[in-house]
């Protein structure tokens, strides 16, 4: 089916962050939108707001009318939600188009020019940095992100331009549907072996991606990833890295809370680069995100302005106290190598500080997995407070449980097991100097009442 001939759409999980930015590109088309989710959340309330027709019981007699005729229809699901599901059983069996979300971003790709951005860390900062950038160009763009940007208020931004800016998933190998111009690869440490089952079938999942870029299109590639590329005749290769490669930072300055540094570029090298959030690790993300911005057209002075009004993205590197007395964020790193980068820029900012880590686990099989190396990564912080991991889509595992980060963090951490439900308590009790929540599961829904508690301290 394609999207001119689409009359209405209905989304099988509407809720995730990625789903809405569809369900809004959909609404502003002017099309009939509707979906089910399990529970209200302050994203669903706003897609209401926005126009689309939600509900939160799985019932097939709740999908509206216009959502029911199989030739007009389109229907997107998450791969979250499970097969027995009652609505997407009736959806099948009456014959409808069915797509998954990363096949919906697919058609874009081949319908406008795709910028996108792949890895197993940094590429939701990455990719919203280049939209910021490409937005306010010349170029302008439209963009589907995977966290909402602090300068829009939304992880999507449309517009008539013919650039499109995708945060390219490889969970599920969602990312093979994509036909990317340009592509980014940030990272390419094993993850998801829940679905890939070995560190050699994920490298893979990343060689075929590169086989999809398209030929007079580009790939910028982190120096040093363990995969091999495997690029269509007419490709342009590119590497970075912080301080070496094609596109890389010279004079990094890092003080007094500001970041600057050189962006030399095999194209342009653009001098003087401050970061709007200054954050370490976000110099890397940076260098990827102005390559990319750069090689579709970008001048000098729209990257220079780009980075320096560029606001973040929620529950990245997020600081919601930020003073001599106190420093309280909160931050989505839920592999041991974002954790390890995380810890690393905190420890940067504030060198001499007391810095207390509360990290949620996610998933029983990714902390079975990598359980030795969170602690490693946990253990460049002072004190390490640790909850109960977050199932998300599993059933537990006999014998896996956040003990095992516990038991492996380094001698001189202090360290704590405590129950999700009690980190309120736990914070009204204590002091903190340097205070960050990390992780991808719910513990960030305390976040408002913990920034409140540290407040009123």
């Amino acid at each position: 089916m394609e999207i001119k001939d689409i009359q209405s759409v209905y989304f099988v999980g509407a809720g995730g962050i990625g789903m809405s930015a569809i369900a809004r590109y959909f609404i502003s088309r002017g099309m009939v939108v509707g979906g089910y989710d399990k529970t209200p959340s302050d994203l669903t309330r706003q897609l209401e707001k926005e126009g689309m027709l939600i509900h939160y019981e799985e019932n097939v007699d709740m999908i509206p009318q216009a959502c029911r005729q199989k030739e007009s229809c389109l229907v997107i699901y998450t791969p979250a939600i499970p097969a027995e599901h009652q609505e997407l059983k009736y959806f099948r069996k009456e014959g409808f188009e069915i797509q998954k979300r990363a096949q919906v971003l697919g058609t874009l790709t081949k319908e406008h020019k795709g910028l996108c951005v792949a890895g197993t860390h940094g590429k939701t900062t990455t990719s919203t940095m280049c939209a910021h950038i490409m937005h306010q160009s010349h170029l302008d763009c439209n963009a589907f992100l995977g966290g909402i940007s602090k300068n829009y208020g939304t992880n999507y931004i449309l517009s008539k331009s013919d650039y499109v800016v995708i945060e390219a998933d490889e969970f599920d190998r969602s990312f093979h549907w994509l036909r990317p111009w340009m592509s980014v690869i940030t990272a390419t440490d094993p993850d998801h072996l829940d679905i890939y089952g070995t560190k050699e079938a994920y490298l893979e999942s990343f060689r075929h991606y590169t086989e999809l870029i398209q030929p007079g299109g580009a790939l910028i590639i982190h120096r040093g990833l363990e995969m091999q590329e495997a690029l269509a005749d007419g490709v342009r290769r590119y590497d970075y890295a912080l301080t070496e490669g094609d596109f890389h930072a010279e004079n990094i300055k890092i003080d007094n809370g500001e970041i600057t540094f050189d962006f030399i570029s095999p194209i342009e090298s653009v001098r003087n680069i401050e970061l709007g959030q200054p954050v370490p690790i976000n110099i890397e993300n940076a260098i990827g995100a102005m390559a990319m911005a750069q090689l579709a057209g970008c001048t000098a002075e729209e990257l220079r302005y780009g980075m320096k009004t560029y606001g973040g993205v929620d529950r990245r590197f997020d600081f919601k106290i930020k003073n001599d007395k106190r420093v309280f964020l909160s931050d989505y790193a839920h592999h041991p190598k974002e954790i390890y980068h995380s810890a690393r820029s905190i420890r940067e900012l504030y060198r001499d500080r007391k810095i207390t880590a509360i990290f949620q686990p996610h998933l029983y099989t990714r902390t079975r997995d990598f359980y030795k190396e969170f602690a490693d990564a946990l253990s460049q912080l002072d004190e390490v407070i640790l909850t109960e991991i977050y199932p998300a889509r599993e059933q537990p595992i006999e014998g896996v449980t956040s003990q095992l980060i516990y038991d492996n963090l380094r001698p001189g951490v202090e360290k704590l097991l405590i129950r999700k439900d009690d980190v309120l308590d736990y914070v009204k009790s204590r002091d903190f100097d340097v205070l960050i929540v990390l992780g991808a599961g719910d513990l960030d829904n305390y976040v408002p009442q913990i920034t409140e508690i540290l407040n009123n301290k």
